[in-house]
């Protein structure tokens, strides 16, 4: 059973969260301040963290911060339409997705169930010993989240990290993009394929030497992505 930890201080929002985690059988704790949020994410050591951005105490984005010092628990942030450069630093500082108030269920159900996929598929690469992967001059630290290209950091995004990770365990498998719309963002529709495809080129400009010949994320022509096997 799941452990989520929804730290909001809107009473209306947090019943209607609680609700919809229950009905994916999830245990659900909760605190309505940064503060207690912080501690509790600390103690109790949750799978998932839905975080708020505006809360007392302690705003939302300091609280990904300091979280991230200590763990990579997968955390969503909460923001509202208006708050754009909010959600641009949520993800710099760690956050894994956000999500905009007034959210849709059906968006916010899916955002969830994408996260607990993601994990399990870490969880299920660290139990078989796939912890870390050594392509050529490309080291990925699956625990760790860390990426280095010829013993140089690179700094990825979440949804970039996992990207990578996904394909690279999986070496000469192609997804499409309708696939990893659905393994990455939770997506089970059509129409938001774009998403994938900038992120494969923001990442391929992160860890690629030529953008136009990829050594390591390469296009399959007339279905989508993959690793490449031959490494």
């Amino acid at each position: 059973m799941p452990k989520v930890l929804i730290i909001e201080d809107d009473p209306e929002i947090i019943d209607l969260v609680e609700i919809h985690l229950k009905d994916l059988s999830c245990q659900v704790i909760k605190a309505m301040d940064g503060g207690s949020g912080f501690d509790l994410a600390r103690s109790e050591e949750p799978d998932l963290i839905i975080l708020d951005v505006a809360l007392p105490i302690m705003d939302g984005i300091e609280v990904c911060q300091k979280i991230r010092k200590y763990q990579n628990t997968p955390i969503i942030m909460l923001t509202a339409k208006s708050e754009e450069i909010d959600r641009v630093l949520g993800l710099e500082v760690g956050a894994d997705d956000y999500i905009t108030k007034p959210f849709s269920i059906r968006e916010f159900i899916a955002r969830v169930k994408a996260i607990f996929r993601r994990t399990k598929l870490i969880k299920e690469s660290i139990s078989n010993g796939s912890v870390r992967f050594v392509f050529e001059d490309l080291t990925i630290d699956v625990e760790k989240r860390k990426v280095e290209l010829k013993e140089q950091k690179v700094e990825l995004s979440p949804k970039e990290f996992e990207l990578l990770t996904l394909m690279a365990s999986h070496p000469g498998k192609s997804y499409t993009r309708s696939d990893l719309l659905k393994l990455i963002w939770g997506y089970d529709f059509e129409g938001y394929e774009h998403t994938v495809n900038s992120h494969i080129n923001r990442l391929r400009a992160k860890i690629e030497s030529d953008m136009a010949n990829p050594k390591y994320i390469l296009t399959t022509w007339g279905v989508g992505y993959k690793f490449n096997e031959e490494l």
